[in-house]
């Protein structure tokens, strides 16, 4: 660029600050000689580094001071001098030492421990305490402590070695020294730089454009800064949903798009509906308290003739007395299922066919590592229609997840309780060249269907868990990365867009 062109596009902070380079080795330097404050000295720098003018370099320096105790030391002595002075002349009881010096407790126990170790003292019968020749010398000498902060009263420059272990025996005691590091930063012209501090630098510019100055005509006969359209600036983050609402809302609208409806309800459940109406056996594993996170207290249950239905389907395939205490337990719903099974029994079949989702928080008892989360997001579907068959089961898991990105889908024989046939779901990762899977479907057994709706109906369901949808997407490899709302990741991470 033009120097004469580069000078016309100088911050009013760089047009201050130049005129003072050449004098000016330090950021310091340059805040004492332009009058700028740090921060605007420190912006002018930075503006001035980016056109290439200056070089800044970053130099740490220790600084070594007195804390409040260590000032109170410098006129009065440490501790265990001042206690030396005390039995110069004669040994006294602790009391009586503590009295004549003005020690506080603490710092006649300190003392104490410090000259035992110098052997400074002797403790007689009685508590009597007195000098040794050892620490008549150290009252004359004075110790490697007090000389160090005598030094440090005038000066805070480097210690040597011998002056550092004393530091350190000082910090070990309470606000005596404190040790600080401070940045230096130092200014370097470069050789546009001193081409340009030899120019004349005018600040008869319009920097900005105000509406006195169009009034008053005022910007008449001067000239406009220029600006640089090129230079690098800050990044910008706007405003947006979190990056997993967003993901959330777009799987809600592919639902919807295909004819679905969304279903809701209650996060807390009894066990009834959770367990007993997907037709999962009383002494099922997942009912344990290592797999579900039971409430305190007891559930309403539904109509007594939908509860008597289920009992008998219960009892006729599982073999065992059913029992309506264990039905009624609140559970935080370990899967978006249990409203399926709601929406089922609140169905006529004049209201067929009929499609719904839903896309919810689940809680079960897991421990948590780079996989699994004990609250999750999944995603449930249904479809109630008497025409319904595996392949539109398929079809629609297909559609799904070629439009939230995944272009190849497969299917695997599984098995699940209230699912027959049932399948794993699984999707091709191409950075990873490898499958994945992502969830289950199936169609509801009889036994489920038939107590709740009241006849024997294909139900096509599946209920994959959607947060590990997302992480390929994000390019995320720990599923707890999806929710520690680090700053950082939720500006950066790039938006849903498929």
């Amino acid at each position: 660029m033009n120097i004469d062109i580069l000078i016309e596009t100088l911050h009013p902070l760089e047009r201050k600050a130049i005129p003072h380079l050449k004098n000016s080795k330090t950021l310091k330097e340059l805040q004492k000689n332009s009058g700028l404050s740090e921060i605007e000295a420190m912006r002018a720098l930075q503006w001035l580094e980016n056109k290439k003018i200056l070089k800044t370099t970053k130099k740490a320096e220790e600084i070594y001071t007195l804390d409040k105790n260590g000032e109170n030391y410098s006129q009065k002595k440490l501790p265990e001098l001042q206690f030396l002075a005390t039995i110069k002349e004669k040994e006294y009881g602790l009391n009586e030492i503590k009295e004549i010096s003005g020690l506080s407790n603490e710092e006649a126990n300190i003392s104490i421990g410090q000259l035992k170790k110098l052997s400074a003292i002797i403790i007689k019968e009685g508590m009597k305490i007195s000098i040794t020749p050892s620490g008549r010398k150290i009252l004359s000498l004075e110790t490697p402590e007090q000389r160090l902060i005598e030094k440090l009263i005038k000066s805070q420059k480097k210690l040597t070695e011998e002056e550092k272990k004393s530091f350190k025996n000082l910090q070990k005691r309470k606000q005596i020294v404190k040790e600080d590091i401070i940045i230096k930063r130092e200014i370097k012209l470069t050789s546009l730089g001193k081409q340009i501090t030899n120019k004349k630098i005018s600040s008869d510019l319009i920097d900005t454009l105000t509406p006195s100055i169009l009034k008053n005509k005022s910007w008449e006969g001067k000239k406009f800064r220029r600006y640089d359209i090129k230079i690098n600036v800050p990044k910008i983050y706007p405003g947006k949903r979190h990056f997993v609402n967003q993901a959330k809302q777009h799987a809600k609208q592919i639902w919807l798009d295909m004819g679905f409806e969304e279903m809701s309800g209650t996060i807390i459940n009894s066990s009834f509906w959770n367990f007993d109406a997907l037709f999962t056996a009383q002494d099922h594993p997942v009912r344990e308290m290592q797999d579900t996170f039971f409430i305190k207290g007891t559930s309403k249950l539904p109509n007594k003739t939908l509860v008597n239905k289920v009992k008998k389907q219960h009892e006729k395939s599982w073999k065992y007395s059913w029992q309506e205490s264990e039905a009624k337990r609140p559970v935080l719903r370990t899967h978006t299922t249990v409203l399926s099974a709601q929406t089922i029994s609140n169905l006529k079949e004049k209201d067929l066919p009929k499609k719904y989702f839903v896309l919810g928080r689940n809680y079960r008892n897991e421990a948590l590592d780079w996989s699994h989360l004990f609250e999750f997001n999944q995603t449930d579907g249904i479809v109630i229609d008497p025409n319904a068959n595996f392949r539109h089961l398929l079809g629609y898991l297909k559609q799904f997840f070629n439009k939230m990105g995944y272009e190849k889908v497969r299917f695997r024989p599984a098995y699940f309780p209230y699912t027959e046939p049932s399948i794993e779901i699984d999707v091709y990762v191409p950075e990873k060249n490898t499958w994945v899977e992502l969830g289950g479907a199936g169609i509801f057994r009889p036994e489920m269907v038939k107590p709740i709706f009241g006849k024997e109906i294909p139900v096509l369901a599946w209920g994959p868990g959607f947060d590990r949808i997302l992480m390929n997407y994000y390019k995320i490899k720990d599923i707890r990365d999806l929710y520690k709302n680090d700053l950082k990741q939720l500006k950066e991470i790039k938006e849903w867009v498929q």
